[in-house]
């Protein structure tokens, strides 16, 4: 038996904020510049609103609310980490709209941050959007080239 490997559907991700494309190298910080974690891009928010970026069930939310991870139906593993060293912000500007377990739809509202909070108590605002099991999914991932994107509309990453 053969298996159908062509008409795949291509998956997209949308961006979860509101703000400026930054390439994965660019971001300040070896985890994820070197991609320690996974590939994928980030964001410098234009806001502090966080939404689904794809249907997926939310597997993971830090007691410091600084991160949430996302699983999509089809086991793409995606973590949103808001702004750098924001661990230690100790979860204050933060306020989580969800909970581990629920299923949410692309677009759905996930947490909130205060953006000036995070701009004057972390070493930085960008988002890096990490696929954290590409490797292991045996997916094809493609990174967007845009510079601005809106939260749930601008299709960030894209697989088959």
């Amino acid at each position: 038996m053969f298996k159908k490997m062509f008409g795949k559907k291509e998956v997209s991700i949308v961006a979860p904020l509101n703000g400026e494309l930054v390439p994965l190298e660019e971001v300040p910080d070896p985890v994820f510049n070197q991609k320690m974690m996974g590939d994928g891009i980030a964001i410098k928010p234009a806001d502090g609103k966080v939404c689904a970026p794809a249907d997926g069930k939310i597997i993971q939310i830090p007691e410091t609310k600084h991160a949430i991870g996302l699983r999509t139906a089809d086991g793409v593993e995606i973590l949103i980490h808001i702004g750098l060293e924001t661990v230690s912000l100790k979860g204050e500007g933060f306020t989580v709209k969800t909970e581990v377990g629920k299923q949410v739809t692309a677009g759905d509202a996930l947490l909130e941050f205060d953006l000036e909070y995070v701009r004057e108590n972390a070493s930085d605002t960008v988002t890096p959007i990490v696929i954290t099991n590409g490797k292991e999914s045996g997916k094809h991932f493609s990174i967007s080239e845009e510079k601005e994107c809106q939260a749930g509309e601008t299709v960030i990453i894209s697989y088959k």
